[in-house]
């Protein structure tokens, strides 16, 4: 092997080869290759552990998915920084059609259509062609596809261009790791809205405590991925990875550190109104420090010593945004958020009977080992075809191999048979209903037809809410962080719905859905909904993004008592025998 040029990280190699396969299909290139590499960005994206070490023991071809042509394609990037298959396919089909990739309900086929019939090669040209009226004539078009096609790329315009949560997290840990670890620092942590655990963010902001900030700054500037350093000085650097986020980076006396954090946590509006409270009690507070009227300092090393000080508990920092948190905890009606730990049981998993990644028992054995009292199996039904949707026949053969894997786990584990049946576009259900009344468990979903216009969308979610036999809708609006814009739902009557029909709504774990949101979670909680927190897992290591569900409910102000799959198992497994 050649000395490393460049590092990369396990996604942007799964990124990479992501949009070498988009520009295959866009060419129009045979199926079995462009799957040998959607194959390969899956693989690295759910790897365990970092592709560099991998590499480094020459070990690629042992990834699944890839194959001593995609091995040799990843170390020439480690070795050269460059990929001479990439550069030649970008000169064979312009690279400007994989951003039409992002207009919803935009795939490959239209894209390789519009270039080649159009000589579209970009969005801008895409949108001047729609706009003239030039869609509309080309084979499988019509006015409302292209109508559809402008309106995706209106919402493209609005879309956001901070960071999702599930990239900015993980990256962060690996820093603070690196960080903690630097002579002389006592104390390392998260602050900003990455702290506040928003579906999405700006810079990761870094707090440390140290005497001496020479050592933990010299740990964030010697980072590999560092490309830029966007300043520097004593106490604070600021810094631009490979991976294109960055990070910035106060070091302050430890004995400062309780202020210094409390005021980069924010929010804004949290702060002003902790001001407030510090002025009424002769207090001025800054980053650095209570000041009071003599002049002299009153120091915080821990966070919970400034809200102490206000005379105030500790409050969460998910709940810092100003909305109503301090006048409920000086009411002393502050709830008691949900935590990881209370979650009991995941309700909304999936097997390799359909896209899932792994097999009932090894789904299951992952599940117990992380403390799961029950699992629901919930694979896909038939209409959702790219996922490899049940049949009816399919679904009774399934509760056989459940059954044999119960009998070999015991009750170390209890094991549902579900379904995550598709939501058609005129509101039935895959399955008739007396399918669905022999699963344990049935989740209803909209995967298709998000566009459809606000009342034919909404009635399609009612009709699946009424069904007396769905217990839970799954990630209810749809939604894609940051790619898709949720369904035009009339909320407020699917709330209405769920509350009279008992329904669950689920707050959807993985972080490109987050779905419910944290407003519309504490806007359920108030109408008496029942939630559940699911990670909709496709392998063992999706199961680690409950976190990200747990911290949207506790942005939401969500209780235990208020999850399903946080109630004991005798509880649960009763709320849904009476449902039916």
């Amino acid at each position: 092997m050649s000395d490393i040029t460049r590092r990369y990280s396990n996604q942007q190699l799964a990124d990479l080869f992501t949009r070498i396969a988009d520009l295959l299909e866009i060419k129009g290139e045979v199926v079995y290759k462009i799957l040998a590499y959607r194959k390969a960005a899956d693989s690295l994206t759910n790897l365990g552990r970092d592709v560099m070490d991998v590499w480094r023991e020459g070990k690629l071809t042992e990834i699944p998915g890839v194959g001593k042509a995609i091995a040799e394609k990843i170390d020439e990037l480690i070795t050269t920084g460059k990929l001479g298959f990439l550069q030649k396919l970008e000169s064979e089909v312009p690279p400007g059609l994989v951003d039409l990739l992002q207009v919803p309900d935009l795939g490959p086929k239209k894209a390789a259509l519009f270039w080649k019939q159009l000589g579209v090669t970009n969005l801008a040209e895409l949108e001047a062609a729609a706009r003239a009226g030039k869609l509309r004539d080309l084979p499988g078009m019509g006015e409302k596809s292209e109508a559809r096609i402008l309106a995706g790329i209106e919402a493209l315009s609005r879309r956001t261009t901070r960071t999702p949560l599930g990239k900015a997290w993980p990256f962060a840990q690996e820093l603070l790791k690196l960080i903690r670890e630097a002579q002389g620092v006592q104390a390392v942590e998260i602050a900003g809205s990455l702290r506040r655990m928003r579906a999405t963010v700006g810079d990761i902001d870094l707090l440390a405590a140290a005497a001496d900030s020479g050592p933990a700054m010299q740990a964030l500037l010697s980072h590999p991925q560092v490309t830029r350093v966007m300043s520097q000085g004593v106490a604070k650097a600021s810094v631009e990875f490979e991976n294109n986020l960055r990070a910035q980076l106060w070091v302050h006396p430890p004995e400062r550190f309780g202020t210094a954090l409390q005021y980069a946590t924010g929010s804004k509006d949290h702060n002003v109104r902790l001001r407030e409270l510090a002025l009424k009690r002769g207090l001025s507070l800054s980053d650095q420090a209570f000041l009071r009227e003599d002049g002299s300092e009153l120091l915080c090393a821990k966070e919970e010593e400034v809200y102490q000080t206000l005379g105030l508990p500790w409050i969460p920092p998910e709940l810092r945004e100003d909305h109503g948190e301090i006048q409920a905890a000086l009411a002393g009606e502050l709830p008691q958020v949900i935590s990881v730990e209370d979650i009991l049981a995941d309700l909304h998993t999936h097997s390799t009977w359909s896209d899932g990644k792994l097999s009932i028992r090894e789904m299951a054995k992952a599940a117990r080992a992380r403390g799961l009292k029950i699992l629901a199996i919930t694979d896909h039904s038939a209409s959702l075809g790219v996922a490899g949707g049940l049949s009816v026949d399919e679904i009774q053969a399934q509760r056989a191999e459940i059954d044999a894997v119960q009998s070999e786990l015991g009750d170390s584990i209890r094991l549902l048979q579900g379904c995550e049946v598709e939501i058609r576009s005129d509101g039935a259900l895959d399955f008739p209903d007396e399918v669905l009344a022999s699963l344990d468990i049935v989740i209803a979903a909209l995967h298709s037809g998000l566009r459809q216009p606000r009342q034919q969308v909404t009635e399609r979610m009612l009709s699946a809410i009424r069904n007396p036999h769905v217990d839970i809708i799954a990630h209810p609006t749809g939604r894609m962080i940051p790619n898709r814009e949720g369904a035009d739902l009339d909320i407020e009557a699917v709330f209405r719905a769920a509350a009279e029909r008992g329904v669950a709504l689920e707050i959807n774990a993985h972080p490109s859905r987050l779905d419910l949101d944290d407003v519309l979670a504490r806007r359920a909680v108030q109408l008496g909904i029942p939630l559940t927190i699911n990670t909709d897992a496709h392998s063992e290591y999706d199961f680690d993004m409950l976190p990200f569900g747990v911290a949207t409910a506790r942005r939401g102000w969500v209780r235990a008592a208020d999850v399903i799959n946080a109630w004991g198992t005798d509880q649960l497994l009763g709320w849904l025998s009476r449902r039916g």
